[in-house]
């Protein structure tokens, strides 16, 4: 049975492998994941993920966590777009996540972006997480 929602799923590996204090989690691969990911290592939240592929077709990223102090560096990581309810923004609707500290991901025209840099090329669309 497939997953209704890859990024949801993404999410929550990585959150569940916080809890449990995990360096590296893997999920299966697809372009909007490593779209996503793209972005928290830019943002500084995770410290990398590389790409494994297999012998039979499939893929994977194993995802390396970031911790200081030993706490997580991503407290809260949530889906805001869901399959069952699309959430848009427009430019000027973008939300402001912790004043400034966290970031929404979204989905552009011009690619997945943070929040900041979709603001800075005036581009809105799907917001599809946030992370503080």
């Amino acid at each position: 049975m497939g997953l209704t929602d890859p990024l949801g799923d993404m999410l929550t590996r990585i959150r569940n492998a916080q809890m449990r204090h995990k360096d590296v989690v893997a999920t299966p691969a697809s372009r909007l994941r490593g779209n996503v990911l793209e972005v928290l290592q830019s943002e500084g939240f995770i410290r990398g993920y590389s790409r494994s592929d297999f012998d039979n077709g499939t893929a994977e990223f194993q995802i390396e966590l970031k911790y200081s102090d030993n706490r997580p560096v991503i407290r809260e990581i949530q889906r805001v777009s869901r399959p069952g309810r699309r959430v848009y923004a427009s430019v000027r609707n973008i939300p402001q996540i912790s004043n400034g500290l966290g970031v929404s991901i979204l989905s552009t025209p011009k690619g997945v972006m943070a929040d900041h840099r979709a603001r800075a090329e005036n581009v809105g669309g799907e917001v599809l997480c946030r992370v503080f």
